[in-house]
């Protein structure tokens, strides 16, 4: 499955205190949601953003619903790219030699 980048910032970063919550309301959310989702890693960032999560979904329809309830739990800003395994990378160069 293709590999997706979510970077978001959160919309109140001062609620530390439901912070956990929120974090598993919007997990379970996304599960319901997107149930091909597989988590590779969430990452707490210092940054322009808060949060770095990388994850495999079937295809971009189904990253940018992981995005847009993103944007419902909470976020203000939420981007996404796709990522390309680097061997993958060096398949693709090496096609174009």
């Amino acid at each position: 499955m293709p590999i997706f980048i979510l970077a978001t910032k959160l919309q109140h970063p001062d609620l530390v205190e439901k912070r956990k919550q929120q974090g598993e309301e919007f997990l379970k959310l996304v599960r319901n949601k997107v149930p091909s989702i597989k988590w590779i890693a969430h990452y707490a960032i210092l940054g322009p953003y808060d949060f770095l999560d990388i994850f495999e979904v079937k295809n971009e329809l189904e990253a940018a619903k992981v995005s847009l309830l993103s944007r419902s739990a909470g976020a203000t800003f939420a981007e996404s790219w796709t990522a390309i395994q680097y061997s993958e990378f060096l398949e693709l160069v090496a096609d174009l030699q």
